[in-house]
């Protein structure tokens, strides 16, 4: 039975990721994530690993444009733009795999992420993250700050130093913009990027096809370059963060010991260079340089225990 139901949702999920209908403009995410993290059960972060209470509360999104089809500038998108188009791509993910109905579970999650993307570069995001329904083994990260881990992945984590190194890796991506930039570069080509007008490059209507393809992108679209990076980003802002450095090796090495045949991992075998290539690739880029790095945190007794 088990069986037959992550396949219903895997379907269901690759058949969402593949279209890029108007569905994702209905879908309130602003409504789910927001309000199902913070409305239920609050905004202020937990300590640091270090139990400081440095983390920093998440920035307020009042500034967000709320229309279903604000205007985008593809050529130059500010901030705001990049917020709102990623609210919009992450609710038509969670169109597809919704919540888990554990307010306690987002609550901790969001704590974790936050305190790892106050190390980036772009601390200043309205950060949101939540586990989604799906026994996929997966994770994927919308353009502005919006980060959903799957519950197959996070069954396979044994400490929060992992949880902080595969939310890290999300938060890499975001940073540097790596699904945005690829979305954009979509849309200007099929508005003619040799002829671009600023009257054409804010085109709304552009909108619609965007939040179905941008769902996409975030799932499946990036190349070996940019999952390589968003692994270095990972490791580097969990441990600045105070977690031992090698929770996302950790992941990698247990994700890697999957069976290819096992449904869990398709996508991601399909999507992502094989976790083997990105230990490799991780390994190559870091050296010995975290030889030194002393008393980082592994946490096995705060991570959240899954209910079911």
């Amino acid at each position: 039975m088990n069986t037959r139901k992550n396949l219903l949702i895997s379907t269901l999920v690759a058949t969402v990721l593949g279209t890029a209908s108007m569905q994702g403009l209905a879908f309130d995410f602003k409504g789910v994530l927001k309000e199902a993290v913070e409305k239920e059960i609050g905004q202020k972060p937990e300590t640091a690993p270090n139990e400081s209470s440095q983390t920093p509360a998440a920035t307020d999104n009042s500034s967000v444009a709320k229309n279903n089809e604000p205007e985008f500038n593809w050529k130059n998108p500010s901030q705001e733009e990049e917020i709102s188009l990623g609210r919009q791509i992450a609710g038509n993910l969670l169109g597809a795999a919704p919540l888990v109905k554990d307010a306690a579970l987002q609550k901790y999650v969001n704590s974790v992420g936050r305190w790892v993307a106050s190390q980036s570069e772009r601390p200043d995001l309205p950060w949101r993250f939540g586990v989604i329904e799906s026994e996929d083994i997966n994770a994927f990260a919308a353009p502005g700050g919006y980060i959903m881990v799957t519950k197959g992945l996070y069954r396979k984590l044994s400490n929060e130093a992992q949880l902080a190194g595969i939310l890290g890796h999300e938060i890499g991506h975001v940073v540097k913009k790596h699904q945005l930039k690829v979305l954009q570069k979509q849309q200007l080509l099929n508005i003619g990027a040799g002829f671009l007008s600023d009257k054409y490059a804010k085109d709304n209507k552009l909108m619609s096809k965007a939040i179905g393809t941008g769902a996409e992108i975030s799932a499946r679209s990036l190349d070996k370059s940019a999952e390589y990076e968003a692994d270095r980003l990972g490791l580097s802002y969990a441990t600045r963060a105070g977690y031992e450095p090698y929770g996302l090796t950790e992941v990698l090495q247990a994700i890697g010991q999957t069976n290819k045949n096992d449904g869990s991992v398709a996508l991601l075998f399909k999507t992502h260079p094989h976790p083997d290539e990105r230990l490799v690739a991780l390994g190559d880029a870091i050296g010995n340089r975290l030889d030194n790095i002393k008393d980082g945190k592994t946490l096995e007794n705060r991570l959240y225990q899954l209910k079911n």
